[in-house]
């Protein structure tokens, strides 16, 4: 039977459907699903209205065929999606963004401050690692920093909010973590997606970001380029006063917690999300329509054969648990 068959049926709090994490699949709110991918996450929303369904973000280069599974199992066999919705355009985000393309050629929305990145025009700002937190952060120099070129599907994201294909969502912008990065709000019963605006775990550190331990925190450290605009995203984002919010890394939250511990992170940005050091806590990247247009000088002090020694590592850590999994889904 399909989900997609119960997503008119009301949902109450009391099931707790967002607290039940027992798979890589997870229920977030009435035609909300997310689907976990090792340590980040994309979303399924369906209008329960036309019946049309949008991806949200496509997780790592790998992804794809888990994607078409949780959709199969959705909405049906041969199912496609009206769209793809990107949150932002970093690696873990648009990983299979372009194997997806390749099957079902549907239209890519993101923000326009995002399309520079999507269109071959600019890689990102470079991912810090000195901003310290985790092996995470410490290995982001091997982070792929784009750019990929999608521009005969990308589209901008509408000017006055809307979403397209699912009519009760409206975007936010919510730069800082990424120029072009946005939020999806759904106003009838205050879901959020809120992408890497913030998150719900602790993405620098490697025990957090892999299995989730939850702990409601800023962008994640090594990715964001602007700490002013990111700190005025959280503000905006808090003031929606959500019911439930699900993000690009960590369990979905709910509830008065929530709120509360959002609002402790919005009050008090500079001394719970800010590095205490890093190359763009004095001085953002400057970027515009075009991409980037300014980068401060690094202050990456990391030997060659440091680098050489953690990538092999972390190279191995992924093989081992791609292993695994594969293990998991023929068992």
């Amino acid at each position: 039977m399909f989900f997609v068959n119960q997503c008119h049926k009301h949902i109450t709090m009391e099931q707790e459907l967002i607290e039940q994490y027992t798979s890589n699949l997870f229920a977030v709110a009435p035609g909300v699903w997310g689907r976990k991918e090792i340590f980040t996450n994309l979303y399924f929303i369906q209008d329960y209205i036309s019946g049309e369904w949008a991806l949200v973000d496509t997780g790592l280069s790998w992804s794809a065929p888990n994607i078409k599974k949780i959709v199969t199992d959705l909405f049906g066999e041969g199912n496609k999606p009206s769209c793809i919705i990107l949150t932002h355009g970093h690696f873990d985000h648009s990983g299979a963004l372009e194997t997806l393309l390749k099957e079902w050629d549907v239209p890519v929305y993101a923000h326009l401050m995002e399309l520079p990145y999507l269109t071959g025009k600019s890689s990102y700002p470079p991912a810090d690692p000195t901003v310290g937190g985790g092996m995470m952060a410490a290995l982001a120099f091997l982070y792929p920093k784009g750019p990929i070129d999608v521009h005969e599907n990308v589209r901008p994201l509408p000017d006055d909010n809307t979403v397209p294909g699912l009519p009760e969502w409206k975007f936010i912008h919510t730069p800082g973590h990424s120029p072009g990065h946005i939020s999806l709000f759904r106003e009838r019963d205050k879901v959020l997606i809120a992408g890497d605006a913030f998150v719900t775990t602790k993405t620098e550190s490697a025990l957090h970001a892999l299995t989730y331990i939850k702990h409601l925190s800023g962008p994640p450290k090594y990715f964001t380029c602007n700490w002013a605009s990111a700190k005025l995203s959280v503000l905006k984002l808090a003031a929606l006063d959500p019911e439930i919010v699900a993000t690009g890394h960590g369990r979905p939250m709910h509830g008065a917690e929530m709120r509360n511990q959002l609002g402790v992170l919005a009050r008090h940005f500079e001394e719970l999300a800010v590095p205490a050091h890093g190359r763009y806590v004095q001085e953002p990247a400057v970027t515009n329509e075009d991409g980037v247009a300014f980068l401060p000088q690094s202050k990456e002090t990391i030997p060659t054969s440091v680098k050489i020694i953690a990538a092999s590592a972390v190279l191995f850590s992924l093989a081992f648990l791609v292993y695994n999994q594969a293990k998991k889904q023929l068992a």
